[in-house]
């Protein structure tokens, strides 16, 4: 249900708790951290908070998160998710080096198409699940997650012996999510953006502007990525979109925790890390260990399907009132006994409960689970689910 009327129905009470917290500690800016292309814009149009995301200044929320829900999943909102940066692998080589860094097979990835693409150590432990866009035959942009993939990919290059260049391009994405986002986008581009494929690409000129459209996004909500190859044009490039937005009720507005967890979408650092291997996280569709080619941490995750996994991460709904965000990892119990840990929560409007992610032992990840979680305002009890909360819509 996309009507402003369901959403109106949320209670004025569940606003305000689910908005009430402590005021966040303050940020300050310097040359230390990067600003993004778009980092005055997001000022001027009212960005208060901010995080650091790959070494960037990331905008977390304009004022009201609720809002922005609400304005995400009835009109359509602009990102600056320039934090997301580019690791450009090209050369000769670049697709052996590439097939190098990840479980999942690319051997059919056409040029113009992109892929999700976790990415493992020896171990098989996370350090990040980027985006793979394939540019050219021979160049291809990691679009990251939270982590230092750059150093870790010249790491490895160092001890091979590919023909390959590996940089970090002038190249910052932004995002027009929502239902009317393929409105903007048309209004921007032209009709040919209907034809786009989901997780396809196209390069081209706004306005003399140099970018790549794809059809992708993080919102579980229809959705596109702009991203921006000429980091001089960032503020001009934000207010044609805005522009374009008009007719469509367009507002600026941050990646959304509510929607993400809804459609199960994870979050590198807060749901997985180095410690985590993909099969336990749900991520076991995209791990192609039946592939010829080789990759690092093949013999690990190969071992992992042999002796099975030990714990999983599950979907919660959690009983009570909306809960605030939890700063850090909340502790679970079966009983008297600490079982594992919640990573994220968060109260969805639409599901009109507290829903969260759960890491638990394989015995007990079942749906319909019972578990009590210790979180920050007293102890809960919440209900073990399978993810996704909600089907994704943004295909």
């Amino acid at each position: 249900m996309h009507g402003d009327s369901f959403y109106s129905r949320v209670s004025h009470t569940t606003a305000v708790s689910f908005m009430s917290q402590q005021e966040s500690p303050r940020i300050t800016f310097g040359n230390r951290v990067r600003k993004s292309p778009f980092f005055e814009a997001t000022r001027r149009w009212g960005c208060n908070t901010f995080t650091i995301y790959n070494h960037t200044y990331m905008p977390v929320s304009y004022g009201d998160s609720l809002e922005e829900y609400v304005q995400l999943v009835n009109h359509v909102t602009l990102w600056d998710v320039a934090c997301e940066r580019q690791v450009q692998i090209q050369g000769l080589d670049a697709s052996e080096f590439v097939q190098l860094l990840t479980p999942r097979d690319l051997s059919k990835l056409a040029v113009g198409q992109a892929l999700y693409t976790p990415l493992v150590n020896e171990q098989g432990g996370l350090i990040n699940d980027p985006v793979l866009l394939r540019i050219r035959e021979d160049c291809y942009w990691f679009s990251l997650a939270d982590s230092d993939l750059l150093l870790w990919a010249q790491g490895v290059a160092v001890a091979s012996r590919h023909q390959i260049e590996i940089s970090e391009p002038d190249v910052s994405p932004l995002q027009v999510q929502g239902p009317s986002a393929s409105d903007v986008m048309v209004s921007l581009f032209g009709d040919w953006i209907l034809q786009l494929r989901y997780f396809w690409f196209r390069q081209l000129e706004l306005d003399g502007i140099p970018v790549l459209v794809s059809r992708t996004g993080w919102s579980n909500e229809l959705g596109y990525e702009i991203f921006l190859q000429d980091s001089s044009r960032g503020d001009e490039l934000w207010e044609r979109i805005m522009e374009a937005g008009k007719p469509y009720k367009i507002t600026p507005a941050c990646p959304n925790q509510i929607k993400r967890m809804e459609a199960g979408l994870l979050s590198y650092w807060n749901d997985m890390n180095q410690s985590n291997n993909p099969f336990e996280v749900g991520l076991g569709r995209f791990i192609d260990l039946d592939q010829s080619s080789d990759f690092i941490g093949k013999q690990a995750l190969q071992q992992i399907t042999s002796t099975g996994l030990s714990r999983k991460l599950m979907g919660a709904k959690i009983e009570g009132e909306a809960l605030p965000a939890n700063e850090q990892r909340w502790p679970v119990y079966d009983g008297d006994n600490q079982v594992g840990e919640l990573t994220s929560c968060v109260y969805s409007p639409n599901l009109q409960s507290n829903i969260a992610y759960i890491m638990v032992p394989i015995a007990l990840a079942n749906p319909g689970q019972r578990i009590s979680v210790h979180t920050s305002v007293g102890v809960r009890e919440a209900q073990l689910c399978d993810l996704p909360f909600v089907k994704n819509r943004a295909r």
